[in-house]
């Protein structure tokens, strides 16, 4: 009955798309408007993604509003194959099923983002978007230009940068339901021939959508943030300096989830998702200052050098009610901060010979600090790590015409990474009888060493001005760790092989992208209990299969516009043998006791009976079927005023989130959801009504140990844009 469903929903909407081909085809005679370049830079040189050998999904600036995308997670309702599920402290962004399955700060991201060029760490990443550029999702392992954490594939979100030539910017005005207030902004002001500025705010608030009827009333999932940007331009020439600073700061209250039903702390008492019955305080604080420092210069010839500086300082305090009940006590504070420094520089050649190439180094360096107060009942464990990881590579990407129409590419890159720790878990500290720092139970110190070679290989074709044929096969990988002194895991490695086809069709009032892939994964990440030392830990998980195809479609005609994507993924995974964690004990439990040792919690524990064969089924956080589709008309007023509705949808079927596959405890339904947008321009102000989640769709967004969280309700307000 599922798969029915689901396949009656993708015919669906493979079906609207096809009927803006042909839509489009009856009127493209006499059209005058045409769809507008897409341009992408993933590849460090601005190219029009029609003409670029990837499957991707470009929003500019403009679109995110159209589209509904307010925020990274957003991303999954405009963008087929990917995912993004909510764990809390991070989210857990999958491209066809690959990218991160843990919330161990060993484990990095699969799916790489970036904002600004910098690689950004999993936590402090859901901000509210603003004076956004552009936004790129490259679906499939970039393992040339991106390197290692980029098994899934790869995010570039792009802000505005400052302009010589004219003084321009916007403000914005929203109020909505659940007391929203929005207001964002930006000025662009060139000082000289050669230098600029831009200056842009964001500030975004609204109350929780539950109700905590618990005695502290927290307020989780409440909103209030507060972002600046600062950009510098500087070009006396063929030299050019580019700096950004940006601050973010936001507060939630906490993180609003529910007991999942029919596990063991199931909160039948206080029904409804939207209600919570909370016995603690909670609060959660997220800090962000990311800087950066992009240097050009261009020689005569062509020849570009560049370089691009960047050092993140992310900070995260939370307050957690881990049970989420009245009945139970266990809570947990928690206390993350990762420092990042980069340095990436490139040398381009032109493109306008037969030959083309780009070569390159990379350098990180992170610096982790995870301090953990578990309460149970009371009684406290410490968890402290300490994290030093540095990651280098260097490498190099060629295109050579064989034909004026043929082109060969080749990319590779060598990649290192080397990480070390130091950390422990200590029980009773403040407890008559225990240390004065409490009794160290378990060590999480530990180092790793990995490299891996990566690259790409791929023929593109363009038979006529309008068409791209491509396939190719690339690598990439997600580098391994250390779960303590003693246990390790190993990297991830994913072999891609696509095709596709790119089509500029009906005089610029029609582009397809259509492409399928297979692809063969090995050493999945997930977090699971580290029998060594009983503490939570990653291991490496049988391989898997990968395979699938995924197309979109844009169309325009005079005030007619639509656009539309999906994917069908179809996955297999191995079969491995976990601890089912749902079934533990709560406490410090201890590492696995020596065969004929009885259980003797923190000092060891026969884990055994808790063994399940899992696997066997289909990859986690991977739906069999995505899609998207938007329609709008604009439709001319008096006084050269025009009105836009506009009605988007949005579908994201059913997937796991654990291996052992229970429909109870590791399932996310399916989920198809409306949003509406009607604008009314007139000279330079627009005036918006807008709602999401027209239906209302009550959903779970993600779990967490016993605990689910759940989508935003609908939401609805009133807009006011003005440019000037």
């Amino acid at each position: 009955m599922v798969n029915f469903a689901l396949r009656r929903k993708s015919a669906a909407l493979l079906g609207s798309a096809a009927a803006l081909c042909l839509t489009s085809q009856a009127l493209a005679q006499s059209a005058t408007d045409t769809l507008q370049e897409v341009v992408v830079t993933a590849e460090r040189r601005t190219e029009n993604l029609q003409n670029v050998a990837i499957s991707a999904t470009a929003i500019n600036g403009d679109q995110l509003a159209e589209k509904a995308v307010t925020r990274l997670s957003d991303l999954q309702f405009a963008s087929p194959a990917l995912t993004v599920t909510d764990a809390g402290l991070t989210q857990s962004v999958n491209i066809r099923g690959i990218g991160l399955a843990s919330g161990s700060p060993q484990v990095a991201n699969g799916v790489a983002t970036y904002v600004d060029g910098l690689f950004q760490p999993p936590i402090v990443t859901t901000n509210s978007f603003y004076d956004i550029a552009n936004v790129e999702v490259l679906r499939g392992p970039q393992g040339t230009l991106v390197g290692s954490n980029s098994t899934g594939g790869a995010m570039f979100i792009t802000s505005k940068s400052p302009e010589l030539d004219r003084v321009e910017g916007y403000g914005e005005l929203a109020y909505g339901n659940y007391g929203t207030v929005a207001t964002q902004g930006a000025i662009n002001i060139p000082l000289t021939d050669t230098l600029a500025i831009r200056v842009a705010a964001n500030h975004r608030e609204h109350d929780s959508y539950y109700d905590d009827v618990g005695p502290y009333h927290n307020q989780p999932g409440g909103l209030n943030e507060t972002d600046g940007r600062l950009g510098v331009l500087w070009r006396p020439g063929a030299f050019q300096a580019l700096l950004k600073v940006e601050a973010a700061n936001k507060n939630t209250g906490g993180y609003a989830y529910r007991p999942v039903p029919g596990t063991q702390y199931a909160d039948d008492a206080v029904p409804g998702i939207r209600n919570l019955d909370y016995n603690a305080p909670t609060m959660n604080s997220e800090r962000a200052l990311i800087n950066n420092l992009e240097l050009r210069y261009e020689f005569e010839d062509g020849i570009t050098v560049r370089s691009l500086s960047g050092f993140q300082n992310k900070r995260i305090n939370n307050l957690y009610d881990s049970d989420a009940t009245e009945a139970a006590t266990q809570t947990e504070q928690q206390y993350v901060r990762e420092r990042e420094w980069t340095e990436e520089v490139n040398i381009l050649s032109p493109t306008d010979g037969p030959f083309n190439w780009i070569v390159g180094g990379y350098y990180q360096r992170n610096k982790i600090d995870v301090d953990i107060l578990n309460q149970d009942a009371g009684f406290p464990t410490n968890i402290g790590t300490k994290n030093n990881k540095l990651t280098t590579g260097v490498f190099a990407q060629g295109g050579y015409k064989i034909t004026p129409d043929l082109e060969l590419q080749v990319g590779a890159r060598e990649s290192w990474f080397h990480v070390t720790g130091d950390g422990g878990v200590y029980i009773g500290r403040g407890i008559p009888g225990f240390p004065a720092n409490g009794l160290k139970v378990a060590d999480t110190a530990g180092r790793h060493d990995d490299s891996m070679p990566t690259g790409k290989v791929a023929l593109n074709w363009k038979p006529d001005a309008d068409t791209l044929i491509y396939a190719f096969a690339a690598r990439g990988y997600k580098p391994g760790g250390y779960n303590s002194s003693t246990s390790q895991f190993s990297p991830e490695t994913v072999w891609d092989y696509e095709i596709g086809w790119k089509s500029t069709l009906l005089d610029g009032h029609l582009r397809t992208q259509l492409g399928a892939f297979y692809n063969d994964y090995k050493g999945f990440q997930f977090g699971r209990i580290d029998l060594t030392n009983g503490q939570n830990g990653v291991t490496n998980l049988s391989n898997a299969t990968i395979k699938g195809i995924e197309g979109q479609v844009q169309a325009k005609y005079g005030g007619f516009g639509a656009d539309a994507g999906f994917a069908y993924v179809d996955s297999q995974l191995g079969s491995v043998t976990v601890v089912d964690l749902r079934l533990l004990p709560s406490g410090t439990l201890g590492p696995q006791c020596p065969a004929g040792t009885a259980s003797n919690p923190p000092t060891c524990f026969d884990y055994t009976s808790y063994l399940r064969a899992g696997g066997g089924g289909p990859n986690l956080f991977s739906p069999k079927w995505t899609g998207n589709a938007g329609v709008d008309y604009t439709f001319d007023l008096p006084r050269g005023m025009t009105l836009t509705p506009r009605l988007n949808l949005a579908y994201v079927g059913p997937s796991y989130t654990d291996i052992l596959y229970s429909r109870v405890t590791d399932y996310l339904a399916g989920r198809t959801l409306l949003s509406a947008l009607v604008t009314l321009r007139t000279g330079d102000w627009t005036v918006e009504a807008y709602a999401t989640n027209l239906t209302d769709r009550k959903y779970v967004s993600g779990q967490f140990g016993n605990n689910e969280f759940y989508g935003a309700p609908r939401e609805y307000g009133l807009r006011v844009h003005v440019e000037f």
